[in-house]
């Protein structure tokens, strides 16, 4: 994969690769309705595919967040088509990486030195580019590194990114009124905080030493005195890849304890911590060779506020969703219905998210859950296949829930999918052991 000598940091040059991408897709459509004028039964396949490879090719020169964005929709596998799905699932972990000249100007500016100066072995070609950073092997001391450096530009641009692809957010999302503002502010704020590499690694420390009381996980270690809020490095970790080991044949059993470590480190954060790894997609974890499974990757935590978590989980409980009382009263709390809503909104939202939450929370019903099951997974496509060909609620407000809904649930969808992956089983109140 060819490397980049330079990414476009201002706001004009960003805004310019955006209009051809846009004027791409143009000419995609012209030519779906062209073909579909000839032959009526032509599928949008072709053009989803158009589509997903020019918004990708566009996004992966400008890095930073608006690939992060493609990112977070590729977790969104319900949601999107297919050919979405599979090539933003790319800017994971596939992306061109920064050239040798660009990386020595990073750490020059950024660690007053060139890397070769501060590490006894430093390799100039980075093993893993993704949204907002790059990843490189070093070694001082005898100590193997993974040494993360943020591409230039990226912290700066977010405001002006987050501006550039709200358009194209607000229509896929039918997101309507000034109420959509908390959304996107939510966003930034997060992206703002995964650009500062000091906090991370605060942010790292404190989470995996609460953490290390989990069986079956294992953490790197970070170093401080070589990092910056640009450069972060800590210990590299063998493994593979979470979604590469999910293509091949795993023990059912190993799939299981992978399955219970990974839910018991997620149920423990929330409920113990109150404070989440927001980014479960599989680049983040890797399998060690003796059936650990490592977490390498805290950018992105989100704070879980008293005033939320409580009707959130309040909700998960099968005798809330079926008391209509408490239920109401639940969806207001959480900001999923609202006084300005009319009859036929209450209506509709209510029926919807009683079916939606009936669905999603029957993990937490149960002592033990399959997450390979079938049927579950075919509950939740069937719900998002019948709501997204809805003409009704295309007509209705989409501003629904709390701005905490947008991370919270990203976990959990992140989440449900890696353990689908592993087809594990879990007892869902494991975690509950290691909360004293």
């Amino acid at each position: 994969m060819k490397s980049l000598d330079t990414i476009p940091t201002g706001k004009i040059e960003r805004a310019g690769k955006l209009v051809k991408t846009g004027v791409k897709i143009g000419g995609n459509y012209v030519k779906y309705y062209g073909k579909k004028l000839v032959d009526p039964q032509t599928s949008k396949d072709t053009l989803d595919q158009d589509n997903a490879e020019d918004i990708y090719d566009g996004l992966k020169s400008l890095k930073g967040s608006a690939l992060k964005v493609a990112q977070m929709l590729s977790m969104e596998k319900n949601l999107l088509p297919r050919a979405y799905v599979e090539k933003f699932s790319l800017s994971q972990f596939s992306v061109p990486p920064l050239s040798a000249p660009l990386v020595r100007k990073t750490f020059k500016k950024y660690l007053g030195k060139y890397p070769e100066d501060i590490f006894d072995k430093f390799e100039k070609d980075s093993v893993n580019a993704a949204s907002i950073g790059q990843v490189h092997r070093a070694e001082k001391d005898g100590i193997k590194l993974a040494v993360k450096i943020q591409y230039p530009g990226v912290a700066e641009s977010i405001s002006s990114d987050l501006a550039l692809v709200k358009p194209v957010a607000i229509k896929m999302f039918n997101l309507k009124g000034k109420d959509s503002e908390k959304y996107f502010k939510e966003v930034e704020h997060k992206l703002v905080e995964e650009t500062n590499y000091i906090l991370e690694l605060e942010q790292s420390d404190e989470i995996t030493t609460a953490c290390s009381v989990i069986p079956d996980m294992q953490f790197p270690k970070y170093y401080r005195d070589l990092s910056s809020e640009r450069i972060l490095t800590m210990d590299w970790m063998e493994g593979t890849h979470l979604g590469e080991f999910t293509k091949i044949d795993f023990d059912t059993d190993l799939g299981n304890t992978l399955g219970q470590a990974l839910w018991d480190f997620y149920m423990f954060q929330i409920h113990k911590l109150r404070r989440v790894h927001a980014d479960p997609h599989p680049g983040n974890f890797l399998v060690s060779s003796e059936g650990k499974l490592i977490a390498i990757d805290f950018g992105c935590i989100k704070e879980i506020p008293e005033e939320f978590y409580v009707p959130y989980f309040e909700l998960a409980k099968e005798e809330n969703i079926n008391n209509d009382k408490i239920f109401m009263e639940k969806l207001y709390e959480l900001e999923i219905l609202t006084p300005t809503d009319s009859e036929e909104e209450l209506k509709f939202f209510t029926a919807l998210f009683k079916e939606m939450l009936t669905i999603f929370t029957s993990p937490f019903h149960k002592e033990t859950f399959d997450f390979g099951d079938k049927g579950f997974w075919s509950k939740i496509a069937n719900l998002s296949e019948r709501y997204s060909k809805d003409e009704q609620i295309r007509k209705m407000n989409g501003n629904r829930g709390s701005k905490h809904f947008l991370y919270i649930n990203r976990t959990f969808f992140g989440l449900y999918n890696l353990l689908h992956d592993l087809k594990a089983r879990v007892e869902v109140s494991h975690f509950e052991k290691y909360m004293d």
